[in-house]
């Protein structure tokens, strides 16, 4: 079973009612890799689900803070100076930012296979983590 790490923005889209097309695959791949693989989520990412929600779609902070309690059935990787400092290193060696980083460090440590997001370049390997943005073309691997 593959582990598989979601960035921040496939979870936003989950609940953004602005793109109904990201929306709807969104949710798509989050209950497949969560009924077929094993889903990982970090600190960073809950974090920022929850600064994004409440404050560029205005989510009720009460609400945004049941839906961050949604996710508690997934691996959580918990963020340490380490890891800070891994994600330096993999921003100077791949010319990412410092957060594109930390989320790459995170599926590292936990041995995920991939991680879904739109924000880095789809079929690039970083340390052998596989990227995979869903919304260039839909890959049958999360259906």
């Amino acid at each position: 079973m593959a582990k598989i790490f979601f960035d921040t923005n496939i979870l936003v889209y989950t609940v953004d009612k602005k793109d109904r097309e990201k929306t709807r695959t969104s949710r798509e791949i989050i209950k497949s890799v969560t009924q077929n693989h094993s889903p990982v989520l970090s600190t960073q990412i809950l974090q920022e689900f929850y600064n994004a929600t409440t404050s560029k779609l205005k989510i009720d902070k009460i609400v945004a803070k049941n839906l961050v309690h949604n996710f508690r059935n997934m691996e959580i990787v918990v963020i340490d100076l380490i890891m800070i400092e891994q994600a330096i290193d993999i921003s100077i060696l791949f010319q990412l930012s410092f957060w594109d980083s930390l989320v790459v460090e995170a599926a590292e440590q936990a041995n995920c296979s991939y991680l879904i997001s739109e924000d880095l370049n789809s079929g690039q390997r970083i340390r052998g983590i596989e990227i995979v943005n869903p919304f260039e073309k839909e890959d049958i691997f999360f259906k």
